[in-house]
């Protein structure tokens, strides 16, 4: 069925007539547009009187109420919901919005993106509670009933309870790893009491001469004077056991959920996994964590939000450490090296997708959604808004939660968002990187901005930052004067958009597709941009660091032993079988600097830089060798400077004090044994081990 787009004017509150909004639902390519000015209100029958086919509902803060209309009516194939209000009615530039809500409108109706494959998570609701006794068994109480609750105490200041409707054990230096639905807890139990095997009988509080133990049924080690009269009062239940104190009794546990309300952080990353919970001592936010407890029970899902390509990863190399990017960006603690390449635990990625903007490679690639898919629709904004008569447009890329609601507080203030700044949301902000601020560019942009909110992990903004200072250098080294980049906390959002330059827009805008491999597209952005630059320039400098450049090789050291060759994991460097030569292609050079560490001979440099000129793509070479033939028979030994450089190296050791010795190296292997055995008292093989 025909597209079909409901708009509404909020109370009349968006200052764009009905009219203008008809004309931008048409200059969006949407055929039927209905227009209301209380849609949630007063007009909610008539909305639900006239929703058919595949419609899109210009209003995002009454979803839940007009989706319950729509889900009722027969007519209705498919729904969204996407918003005009806040990203571009509300604006003191509302008035010429025009263009941009028509923009907003054919975004909001393209095809939903191709899903991608899920991780599952399975928890039974089984919860450790790690803390204080007076903080954790309150807890416990509240949890009791609704998930099977474990409480391991740190600090006995408060007495057990009187029934036993839960697991208690003490102990120290609690270690977590896992996630939702698979926690492995490791713990050391000091105490000489196990309160898993007390019976909480009072025998021990009894028996202890010093008074050392109380209704926590925990030992207090300053006081207590070793009588072990408590001992002999427990007898055969065996809770009490003064190895423990020296021995530190390692124990542990697998859990689905854990909580943990002392101050020491049991996970040091900036977002702990799933199904962790530090609430701290705020009351409020235990009480939200029990809430969020008592719903994770039962299975669930999120999204796989990458795809890994081991043969491009330029991590590792016969135990020669290059790109360690993704390692070090990652704010879960997901990735980790494994051999020569990484591992990524999907079930401790959060999406923030960093990893995919970071890779040089495109080892690394983000699926949700994929970078095609956003491509898609950054080239409907900027087509739709050039089309409908807008200038100079920036694209704006935000998260879809902390980020939108970035755009609504400024929205309400009264200044809102200019009218050539296109929003676009992502699932996380530093999942977009060089590759689609560049295509904006191509697609006609003057400035993309990339909206960091309070939220996002430090290493994001330096990581983005870097990102953004090699893609600013392109622009200005083309020409593209004031076509910028920026990087923006959400402190400074509203000034910088008032004050982001707007540079000079491509002469023609690309029709080609952004796709998922991140070199493809860069190639053919860099060529778009070039092809329509005001200065062109083919050779850029760019600074240490960049996923671009050449290597350099110092000949006088080059050997020849091609194991730089080997340890590329790229294929820029290789032979040529019919004789010995470096060969180089700088287009696939990520500048990893595993040639440069595994050259035995310290002959190569990375020299950073983005080389445009068609050669590029081309084998080089880089360094080519004399062979050096047989002194007797001639046939080709090998290089020259390898077998001098052998030779030079094995000068002065004893195996070859005699010169005759160190001459048969200049001989084939054949040669070698003719050689040796020819002289008038020849060397018995089993004397060499003498020597």
């Amino acid at each position: 069925m025909a597209k079909q787009v409901y708009l509404c004017s909020c109370n009349r509150t968006i200052n764009t007539d009905n009219g203008e909004l008809q004309a931008a639902a048409k200059a969006a390519g949407v055929p039927g547009a209905h227009v209301f000015d209380a849609m949630c209100q007063r007009e909610l029958e008539r909305f639900g009187d006239v929703i058919e086919g595949d419609i899109g509902v210009a209003c995002t803060q009454e979803s839940r109420l007009l989706g319950e209309v729509a889900s009722g009516s027969p007519k209705v194939s498919t729904l969204r919901f996407f918003n005009i209000r806040e990203k571009a009615g509300w604006s003191k530039e509302s008035s010429f919005a025009t263009p941009k809500i028509a923009a907003l409108i054919a975004e909001a109706m393209l095809p939903e993106p191709q899903p991608t494959t899920q991780v599952s998570y399975q928890s039974k609701g089984e919860t450790l509670i790690i803390g204080a006794a007076s903080d954790a068994l309150p807890l416990a109480e509240m949890l009791k009933d609704s998930v099977r609750v474990n409480v391991l105490i740190t600090n006995a200041d408060h007495e057990m309870p009187s029934i036993r409707d839960f697991p208690v054990v003490s102990g120290t230096k609690a270690h977590v790893r896992g996630w939702l639905g698979a926690f492995d807890v490791k713990w050391e139990q000091q105490n000489p009491i196990d309160l898993d095997a007390c019976t909480r009988c009072s025998a021990c509080i009894s028996a202890c001469p010093e008074s050392a133990i109380d209704l926590s049924y925990q030992i207090d080690l300053e006081k207590c004077k070793s009588h072990r009269a408590c001992v002999t009062a427990c007898g055969d239940n065996n809770a009490i056991d003064f190895a423990r104190v020296s021995a530190s009794a390692a124990r542990g546990g697998k859990f689905d959920i854990v909580v943990n309300l002392t101050e020491q952080a049991l996970f040091t990353q900036h977002q702990p996994p799933q199904g962790y919970f530090a609430p701290g001592k705020d009351v409020v936010a235990r009480m939200k964590t029990v809430a969020q407890i008592v719903a994770l029970k039962g299975e669930f899902e999120k999204p796989k939000y990458f795809n890994y390509k081991s043969n491009i990863c330029a991590h590792s190399r016969n135990k020669k450490s290059g790109c360690t990017q993704c390692i070090d960006v990652c704010s879960t603690s997901a990735i980790a090296p494994k051999g020569d390449h990484i591992e990524v635990t999907p079930e401790l990625c959060m999406g923030c997708g960093a990893c995919t903007t970071v890779c040089p490679s495109g080892a690394l690639t983000y699926v949700y959604p994929r970078v095609s898919d956003v491509g898609a629709r950054m080239k409907t904004l900027l087509k739709t808004f050039s089309t409908a008569g807008g200038r100079d447009p920036t694209i704006l890329l935000h998260d879809a939660g902390r980020g939108s609601e970035a755009i609504a507080s400024i929205a309400r203030s009264g200044d809102g968002l200019p009218a050539s700044t296109l929003p676009l949301a992502l699932h996380h902000p530093a999942a977009a990187g060089i590759d689609v601020w560049l295509g904006a560019f191509a697609y006609g942009a003057t400035a993309v901005t990339v909206l960091l909110t309070d939220d996002i992990a430090p290493d994001y903004r330096a990581a983005l930052g870097a990102q953004a200072l090699v893609a600013n250098t392109i622009l200005a080294a083309l020409g593209y004067q004031d076509c910028q980049v920026l990087i923006v906390d959400e402190t400074y959002f509203a000034g910088a958009l008032s004050q982001a330059p707007r540079g000079l827009a491509v002469r023609e805008a690309a029709s080609f597709n952004l796709s998922n491999d991140k070199r493809g597209t860069l190639d053919a952005v860099f060529e778009h941009l070039l092809a329509h630059a005001p200065t062109p320039k083919t050779v850029i400098a760019l600074a240490p660091g960049a996923p671009y450049g050449e290597i350099k090789v110092n000949a006088d050291k080059c050997t020849m032993c091609l194991a730089c060759v080997g340890a590329c994991p790229e294929g820029a460097l290789a032979d040529n079988p019919e004789q010995p030569q470096l060969r180089f292609i700088e287009s696939k050079c990520v500048q990893c600097g595993l040639c440069e560490k595994t050259c035995p001979e310290s002959a190569i440099t990375l020299s950073p830089r983005l080389n445009l000129l068609p050669e590029a793509k081309k084998p080089r070479v880089l360094n080519q060798a004399e062979i050096m033939a047989c002194t007797r028979c001639g046939k080709a030994l090998g290089t020259k400077q390898l077998v001098e450089s052998m030779i030079s190296r094995l000068t002065g050791h004893s195996m070859f004090a005699d010169p005759k010795a160190l001459g048969r190296l200049r001989m084939c292997a054949d040669c070698r044994v003719i050689d040796l055995y020819s002289e008038e008292m020849p060397v018995d093989i089993r004397d060499l081990g003498t020597r």
